[in-house]
């Protein structure tokens, strides 16, 4: 018999990108408001890094929050994490690291679960 896991998904989702807002909100604030300092992990500027962020912290998660277009929405948010775990924090003790490998964990578990049915995905696949 094939499990559902359409719960566990609608659990991840929301509460991994719920907590991820909080971060990519800040930014989002930042960046409306001109403050355009920011690292420049990649090399490509500050004001770039800051909107990929932003797009991946702040647009992405509200994309998960509701379940539209999942699993390209869960690909921006682990490639910043990969970043903030391999570039950003790669020289800082592991506690540091943590945080971001788990957000990283979940993203990757978030992509290969799909949307479940408690999504927009899929509201608008049955219609």
């Amino acid at each position: 018999m094939k499990s559902d896991n359409s719960l566990a998904s609608l659990i991840l989702r929301v509460s991994l990108s719920g907590m991820m807002l909080t971060h990519g909100y800040g930014k989002f604030i930042r960046l409306i408001s001109g403050e355009t300092q920011f690292a420049n992990p990649l090399g490509i500027g500050e004001l770039p890094s800051l909107i990929l962020a932003v797009f991946a912290e702040f647009v992405c998660s509200i994309l998960l929050i509701v379940g539209y277009k999942t699993k390209w929405a869960a690909i921006p948010p682990a490639i910043v994490m990969m970043v903030a775990t391999f570039i950003i924090h790669w020289e800082d003790p592991w506690r540091r690291k943590e945080f971001a490998l788990l957000y990283l964990v979940g993203y990757i578990a978030i992509f290969l679960l799909g949307p479940g049915k408690y999504s927009l995905d899929w509201r608008l696949k049955k219609s």
